[in-house]
């Protein structure tokens, strides 16, 4: 496909337990909740894990505090791989930028233009153990960016020295039969050249990178496209190589018996989950996902839907849960179904359970329906609603209920209230539908409980009956147990409200600045640090050429716990191009006599799919397009028509569309 998008890159507060102290009571992000660590989970399987999708390092250091305080044992980075430079560097998710480029390898090196540095990885990471946060890092084996001339010379040689050895023999073609294990392993999926990680020197290249990331501070690893990478007992090309990846990714490994490591193991076609599972240790549950995101958006969480994690006979424990994660998020429709209410019900029930390891996706900072992008940064911190009470109330209460046993029932069979007791010492509450009056059997011990949830309501249980004199609301979240529960301060809330635009044009544009459980916040601007309150104004001036404007917010709870925030408002130029307009294009003498444009705008709605329409030929390398609809600032891209192999101009990002000119390219 062409080179502007390379569409080929698919992407594919509550607890018992002993937790990592911090380190000191100190000002700023070092100083402890209330002169006490958070109570953490000491494993990452025992607490719940937070996928900072497309976080810069810096940006994770800086939101540490709040992790922590939300309850994540452990927080999950996006690749951190040299990686394929798209765009031109741009740094929007989808646009002028994509969030995939991290996941096209050009090299197994620490560090890339979107996430950031070596030295800034590690530098996170010994942000997290002051904490007790465990980092977890999403690795690729399994193939390398598309574009060839981008590989390092030092992964080529590693995987034996030229392109044909670094990759499988089955190359040349895609996976079309999933069903077809040899094809799963050693063909392209979506057009990425899977590499042949049988060959013992690519293991020896690939681990010393794994070994670099946990010298750095890493804790586990999630590894992207387990599923075509073959098993001990897969068929194999006969290249004398044997299928034993997976052996030495687990156990030749620095502090191996300590780091959590799973695959990525999407369901579907000749899986294999239940080998994966016996053979990396951990698989994500992508069918519970579906199931779950199901059940709640129909107000259906009966115990028929949501008990059954859908992986045979595995042990459920091996496994890594979601209510969604990035791949369906972006590749499917799914998550239209789902507002945020919706994602943290479901997330409740799978958190509260006793089994699987939750996995939180953060979506993009704002994102809605209508705006699937939100922000549509990367580096920026994403949605505020892994800091959502319900999410963290939940988060601490599965530490505290380590080792209880768990019963799942629709209290007086109703099937949009569920209720996860743990053992006899807490119960959660999840209602997706209408008020519900409380009066559940239930096996919790007899006792006065507040819950965890709004810090008020009480809950009282006696002689094996749960009743409340307040109803249960829709889309609540109830958590209930006395034992080890610590109170902690709420955390400080900044950001700009409801509504805002981050794509604007103009010089200028108005930020309303917010600000929860803190009296002041303090954001930093153009170099300078000034103090606000809780819907003051500021103004964000038009930066740069080809810069963004970045406001970052900070402020403290009462107990000096920080929190972070990081906005970023993009201006573009605004321009209307109206149907009927002509664009002329000379094209250069190695092109054929067949000429095309393609047009898109800024939310990359396209004219057509790629490569566009042919332009009407005027005269001897001169070529004509009359615009076919309105445009709001379009972008063009001249080509040759080929779809696989296109010559452009220009190479990377459009040009902005102007009405009659000419446009031309000087060849060498």
């Amino acid at each position: 496909m062409h080179k502007r998008i390379i569409a080929s890159a698919f992407a594919a507060l509550i607890l018992a337990g002993t937790a990592a102290a911090f380190a000191g009571c100190q000002k700023g992000n070092e100083l402890q909740a209330q002169s006490g660590s958070f109570k953490l989970a000491d494993k990452v399987a025992d607490g719940a894990i937070l996928q900072a999708f497309s976080w810069d390092f810096n940006t994770i250091k800086k939101s540490m505090a709040d992790i922590a305080a939300a309850g994540f044992t452990a927080v999950q980075t996006s690749p951190i791989n040299a990686c394929l430079e798209g765009e031109d560097g741009g740094m929007e998710l989808y646009g002028d930028g994509k969030w995939y480029y991290h996941y096209q390898p050009t090299d197994f090196k620490i560090g890339n233009y979107q996430l950031g540095s070596r030295e800034e990885f590690t530098e996170m990471c010994q942000e997290a153990d002051k904490y007790g946060v465990k980092v977890l890092v999403d690795v690729i084996a399994n193939h390398t960016t598309p574009q060839l001339d981008k590989v390092a010379d030092d992964l080529v040689k590693a995987g034996g020295g030229s392109f044909e050895t670094l990759f499988h023999k089955n190359n040349d073609k895609d996976i079309n039969n999933w069903d077809d294990r040899l094809e799963c392993t050693t063909a392209k999926m979506g057009g990425l050249p899977d590499i042949n990680t049988e060959r013992p020197s690519f293991q020896d290249y690939f681990l010393e990178f794994i070994n670099d990331c946990i010298s750095c501070g890493a804790d586990g690893f999630r590894y992207d496209t387990a599923k075509h990478i073959g098993l001990p007992d897969d068929p194999k090309e006969d290249d004398g190589f044997e299928n034993n990846f997976w052996e030495r990714a687990v156990t030749e490994i620095d502090n191996a018996d300590n780091m959590f490591i799973y695959g990525e193991v999407l369901q579907g076609g000749n899986d294999r989950l239940d080998v994966y599972i016996d053979t990396i240790g951990r698989t994500t549950a992508s069918t519970y996902g579906g199931k779950i995101r199901g059940a709640v958006s129909g107000n259906f969480i009966d115990t028929s839907s949501v008990s059954d994690y859908w992986i045979g006979k595995s042990d459920p424990s091996k496994i890594v849960t979601w209510v969604e994660s990035h791949d369906n998020y972006i590749n499917d429709s799914s998550w239209q179904s789902l507002d945020n209410d919706h994602v943290i019900l479901g997330w409740a029930i799978i958190t509260a359970r006793k089994d699987g390891t939750p996995l939180f996706f953060s979506r993009p900072y704002m994102s809605s329906w209508e705006n699937i992008w939100g922000m549509n940064r990367i580096g920026a911190q994403g949605d505020d609603m892994y800091k959502d009470k319900r999410v963290s109330a939940v988060n601490f209460f599965r530490t505290a209920m380590k080792g209880e046993e768990e019963n799942l029932v629709n209290p007086n069979f109703d099937s949009t209230v569920l209720m996860i007791e743990r053992g006899k010492k807490g119960v959660v509450l999840v209602n997706t539908s209408g008020e519900a009056e409380v009066n559940f059997d239930t096996n919790l011990a007899d006792g006065t409980y507040t819950d965890r949830v709004d810090g008020k309501t009480e809950y009282t249980v006696k002689g094996g009956k749960l009743s409340c004199e307040s109803k249960l609301p829709e889309n609540s979240v109830v958590v209930l147990y006395n034992d080890g529960y610590t109170e902690y301060a709420p955390c400080a809330n900044t950001g700009v409200a409801e509504g805002t635009s981050f794509v604007v044009g103009g010089e200028s544009t108005e930020l309303t600045l917010t600000l929860e459980n803190a009296e002041t916040g303090t954001y930093t601007y153009n170099g300078e640090s000034k103090s606000y309150k809780d819907g003051d104004k500021l103004t964000v001036k038009k930066p740069a050429e080809g810069e963004v404007a970045v406001v970052e917010l900070s402020a403290e709870n009462e107990k000096g716990l920080p929190t972070y925030e990081r906005i970023e408002i993009t201006f573009r130029e605004e321009y209307k191009i109206d149907k009927g307009a002509k664009v002329y294009f000379e094209k250069p003498e190695s092109w054929g006599d067949e000429v095309y444009a393609y047009i898109y705008d800024v939310d990359e709605n396209e004219n057509k799919v790629w490569p566009g329409k042919e332009m009407t030929k005027e005269d001897d390398g001169k070529y004509s397009y009359t615009i076919e609809r309105n445009w709001n600032s379009p972008l063009i891209i001249f080509n040759d028509g080929d779809y696989t192999d296109s010559v452009q101009y220009p190479e990377g990002k459009g040009l902005k569309v102007e009405a009659d000119k000419t446009y031309s390219v000087k060849e060498d």
